[in-house]
């Protein structure tokens, strides 16, 4: 068997969160880092396929691809703490809190930025000569597409106001439902094929569908203000980050991570079990 049944899932996903809240600063910081520049030079390279062919498709097909290495080394997205980090609290493990929770989500969207903006910075400079005006020839079509994307889903859900801002973050919602799916699948999944596509598929469900991931759109929107398009900082915040974010938490936690924990785990049989594994390990007296 390459999978593992639910309620061992489910016991696993609060180990996992765990081990998240007592990671040390250090490995939280540098485990964040790559993960945000893993996934967006994912997303770096699935627009490069969407430029080339014109096929949204290609692009969605591919871009799993920066999530499944991410995972495999075991670096963190706020997408899958946001899913992960709570349930131990929940769940009463001893020394979680959600003080650690909050510090876990800080350190790792931080983090997350960081490692993105790095890949912003490398991007911007191969496709514009080193930050020159002119645009590398092998890119021709970065500017329109991305000024476009950009523009369409920061000033786009402004002009609708609140009704806009609630499109941003359901969106968010389903982008994560989404994404954890795929975290939970590199837990479920025990063999390494079974682990690629259990990862594979939902990544490429949410990117084909054009929902909101708080990571990919720190790289996508700094990314088109690098190359030109007409929004600012505030306006990704306010009308696309910010809503994602929330959106990302909703659909994480409260669409996985909780119904899961909820239905599968119950924290009486994993006494019982203990107590028999400490049974039969015991010393019989002669």
């Amino acid at each position: 068997m390459d999978y593992i049944q639910p309620r061992e899932l489910a016991k696993k996903m609060i180990e996992a969160g765990e081990e998240k809240l007592f990671m040390s600063t250090k490995d939280t910081i540098i485990r964040g880092i790559g993960a945000g520049a893993l996934l967006t030079l994912a997303a770096f390279f699935a627009l490069t396929i969407i430029t080339k062919t014109g096929s949204l498709a290609f692009g969605a097909i591919l871009f799993p691809i920066g999530f499944i290495m991410l995972n495999m080394l075991k670096f963190d997205l706020i997408t899958g703490v946001f899913t992960l980090a709570p349930l131990p609290v929940i769940n009463g493990n001893k020394g979680c809190t959600w003080a650690k929770v909050f510090r876990n989500w800080f350190l790792v969207f931080f983090s997350n930025f960081a490692g993105a903006l790095l890949v912003v910075f490398l991007a911007s400079f191969s496709v514009r000569y080193g930050f020159s005006k002119e645009t590398a020839e092998t890119f021709p079509a970065f500017h329109d597409l991305l000024s476009k994307v950009g523009e369409d889903r920061t000033l786009g859900f402004e002009k609708y106001g609140f009704m806009g801002w609630m499109t941003c973050f359901v969106r968010g919602i389903m982008c994560n439902w989404m994404v954890s799916m795929g975290v939970i699948g590199a837990i479920y999944a025990t063999s390494t094929i079974g682990k690629f596509f259990c990862m594979w598929a939902p990544i490429m469900c949410f990117f084909f569908m054009i929902f909101e991931h708080a990571v990919v759109n720190m790289f996508l929107f700094p990314f088109a203000i690098s190359m030109g398009a007409d929004f600012t900082l505030t306006d990704f915040f306010l009308w696309n980050e910010i809503p994602t974010i929330l959106g990302n938490f909703v659909g994480g936690f409260f669409l996985v991570g909780l119904p899961i924990y909820l239905t599968h785990y119950n924290k009486d049989d994993d006494d019982l079990d203990d107590d028999l594994d400490d049974e039969v390990s015991a010393p019989h007296s002669l």
